[in-house]
């Protein structure tokens, strides 16, 4: 968190359910340095392309760092230092956030709960691209304000599920430094907060330790103890180790580390971010050293340069880490030293012709390849192996990043038309739209996909092809690819690509059944517990060779959108399934007493080109549905609304749940999906169960009574008042100053504005 910063979270009222149509086409993007998800890289950032992006690939090159930042919440990181260890000292950084902000409130709109963990998720990850930072998350939920640790840790079910989940990242990204920015003590605040700063320290050593977890052991993760535990939230007149000043200025950057990182958490909208800035003059951040493995520990009152001080970062210092075990692979430090050698050349050659730093940088990425099949056949440990193999895979992704950079290269992927061209861009035009260039299960669907080579030298393109979910297949449209491409010359292929009509849909891998009450998330796939979002479906991949040095470059698939401002964004293309189910309204009032009843409306649309289905609502037991079902039919994509009414006959005053349900081909669909989206952060699609929770409430209703509300965020109760037979009327703050001042006289004139403009 950047401390000068306001932070507000309470509990807020239920949600009402947003429902986004939107009609969607094709934008894709070069290659770039960019870490974050492809989920918010809606185009790369000015500072990571070209020959900038290249020299601070290669800063990430010279060192070996690795650093993880634990904090509770969305917007508690310090973007900062982020953004000064991994922008400006080549740091690889991991960022751990507790949970997603979900029991936050939204300063922007009514989406509440999960869905704007969506948002929020999304809004980290949009702040992550300017810290250039990766991105974790465990499967806690926020609740809402917590006074203690204690309440905290009793919502979530103890310390080991959360705990469970930090020790798997570290376990797997093997982290160097981990810096908490909470210390777990009452001046954190928030019980979160102080649950963060615990759980971290007990992460620390837990994670070391095989008999901690080890059914993660059994999956083949590998212990690991980080090196150093350092925490946050120290003042410079505490007893601190490291202070590091966030306000000078990088010239790649063009701006302070602060001013740049600030850019980032500028995303979090849904917080208020917007209107903040960062104080002028000075920024350190100060972190005292709480824990080390280190055999040589610092005196007390000592103070450090850097989180790295004692640990050997380069390339070579790998082989030392070993120790005695070093002897049995004596090929390692040689190889080590020549893998760095490349990389002090191609830096060396960035500073003259960035393109000629291609040549040394795809030398690095062949010897970096081999080193990493020689360490996996080795006979060392696996602990030692993982060690090495989490280093040497990120300087692999390094080298292709920075060789593409240097050379030039670009591919990008995207829906095309059967004559080869990219489809066009399109925006929401109302509520009846659906989804369109999306992948819908079972459909068939082109993609097209155009490579640029931009180097000096032709290029030999050895595969190029599409990496594709099992069970999907793909083939050539017409086309054929090119053996050779010419300097500053390109092609553009087009793939016929079927997934099955069972394709895994693009989702969250996580759910609450009742967001309202449940504190934790379920995992629907184990395989992407611990990530952001779940990866896109489907992406390119081309192994070229540039003068006998080979080199490879993926693109995600992605589909461009511009709103109705013309604001243009894109965000991967993602797998729906062929209907999507709605239950309207999501929350019903029924009044109890003679002959009770009320309306339910079931929206079904669909994203295929022909289907038909039979609607049927699902009622608690003694209530009864008119009609029992009823048949949708579409010849092509678009929407059908199926209205029925309720009769809860007898049913006593409690709260029910009616369910909607779609039988289509033999298959039920019972969920209904909404792109949850925003130009500066991407987008993604939040799935709920076609659910309407219905109250059956003994209320007496004064006739006549009218109702004047002013609205909160995420507010539904107007709609309750009505469905209870009331008269409401929404009122502006100018209503209500008015009604002041008329209530009030002439007196109340000079404050009826100053009502006005600060409700």
């Amino acid at each position: 968190m950047f401390l000068d910063k306001p932070t507000a979270r309470q509990r807020m009222n239920p949600r009402t359910i947003l429902r986004l149509s939107l009609l969607m086409a094709l934008l894709c993007t070069s290659a770039s340095a960019q870490i974050a998800s492809p989920w918010v890289d809606t185009k790369p950032l000015a500072v990571d392309s070209g020959t900038t992006g290249l020299k601070l690939t290669l800063r990430r090159l010279h060192t070996t760092a690795r650093l993880m930042h634990t904090v509770a919440h969305p917007d508690d990181e310090d973007g900062g230092m982020l953004t000064l260890e991994s922008r400006g000292h080549g740091v690889s950084i991991l960022q751990l956030t507790l949970n997603r902000g979900e029991g936050g409130q939204n300063k922007l709109g009514s989406n509440l709960f999960d869905e704007l963990g969506i948002i929020r998720t999304l809004e980290l990850l949009a702040a992550d691209r300017y810290y250039g930072v990766e991105q974790r998350f465990t499967r806690v939920a926020d609740f809402g304000f917590s006074k203690t640790p204690e309440e905290t840790f009793e919502k979530w079910g103890g310390h080991e599920i959360v705990l469970a989940d930090m020790v798997r990242v570290i376990r797997t990204f093997r982290p160097d430094v981990i810096c908490t920015r909470f210390q777990g003590a009452p001046r954190d605040g928030h019980g979160h907060h102080q649950a963060s700063g615990i759980l971290t320290r007990e992460a620390f050593r837990a994670a070391a330790d095989p008999t901690r977890f080890p059914e993660q052991i059994r999956e083949g993760l590998q212990p690991w103890q980080a090196k150093k535990l350092y925490m946050d939230n120290v003042r410079s007149t505490e007893d601190w180790t490291i202070k590091l000043e966030t306000s000078q200025s990088d010239p790649l950057l063009g701006e302070s580390y602060v001013q740049f990182g600030w850019k980032g958490l500028k995303h979090q909208l849904s917080q208020g971010a917007g209107a903040w800035d960062p104080p002028a003059g000075q920024r350190f951040s100060y972190y005292t050293l709480i824990d080390s493995a280190l055999p040589d520990k610092p005196a007390a009152g000592a103070h450090e340069n850097d989180f790295f001080d004692g640990i050997d970062t380069s390339l070579p210092g790998l082989a030392a880490r070993l120790g005695a075990d070093q002897s049995r692979v004596p090929w390692l430090p040689p190889q080590l030293q020549a893998i760095a050698k490349t990389v002090d050349e191609a830096t060396a050659a960035a500073d003259k012709d960035p393109q000629s730093a291609g040549a040394p940088l795809l030398h690095g990425l062949d010897l970096t390849r081999a080193l990493i099949s020689k360490v996996d056949a080795s006979g060392l440990s696996g602990a030692e192996k993982a060690d090495l193999l989490a280093s040497l895979r990120t300087k692999e992704d390094q080298f292709e990043q920075a060789a593409n950079l240097a050379l030039g290269m670009e591919l990008e992927l995207g829906p095309g038309t059967p004559d080869g061209r990219p489809m066009a861009a399109s925006f929401p035009t109302g509520e009846g739209d659906v989804l369109a260039a999306v992948i819908t299960a079972g459909k068939t669907f082109l993609l097209r996909a155009t490579l640029h080579n931009g180097s000096a030298a032709p290029m030999d393109v050895k595969q190029f092809a599409l990496d594709v979910p099992e069970g999907w297949k793909y083939e050539l449209f017409m086309d054929k690819v090119p053996a050779k491409i010419a300097p500053g010359d390109g092609c553009a292929l087009t793939f016929r690509v079927t997934p099955p009509i069972d394709a895994q849909v693009t989702k969250a891998y996580f759910h609450r059944d009742d967001p309202d009450t449940d504190t934790l998330y379920k995992i629907d796939n184990p395989a992407y517990v611990t990530l952001a979002l779940p990866p896109p479906p489907v992406s390119a991949r081309v192994e070229y060779s540039i003068n006998g040095a080979e080199g490879v470059i993926s693109s995600v698939a992605r589909t461009p959108m511009h709103d109705e401002k013309g604001d243009k964004w894109s965000m991967p293309l993602a797998v729906v399934p062929p209907f999507s189910v709605e239950a309207a309204p999501a929350t019903q009032i029924i009044l109890a007493g003679t002959n009770p009843s009320a309306g339910l409306s079931v929206v079904v649309r669909t994203t295929a080109d022909r289907g038909n289905g039979t609607v049927h609502p699902e009622v608690p037991q003694g209530w009864r549905i008119q009609p029992n079902s009823e048949n949708v039919a579409f010849t092509e994509p678009g929407q059908h609304a199926a209205d029925f009414k309720e009769f809860p006959d007898g049913a006593k005053e409690s709260r029910y749940e009616v369910r909607a349900l779609l039988n289509a081909g033999g298959r039920d669909y019972s969920q209904g999906y909404a792109l949850v989206a925003r130009p500066d952060i991407g987008g993604f699609f939040y799935y709920q169960p076609a659910l309407q929770r219905a109250s059956v409430v003994q209320v007496k209703v004064p006739q006549g009574l009218k109702i004047g509300y002013i609205m909160g965020a995420g507010d539904d109760i107007p709609d309750v008042l009505r469905e209870l037979g009331l008269d409401v009327t929404l009122l502006t703050p100018d209503d209500v100053a008015m009604a002041i001042w008329l209530a009030s006289g002439p007196s109340c004139w000079a404050f009826a504005p100053t009502i006005r403009a600060t409700m």
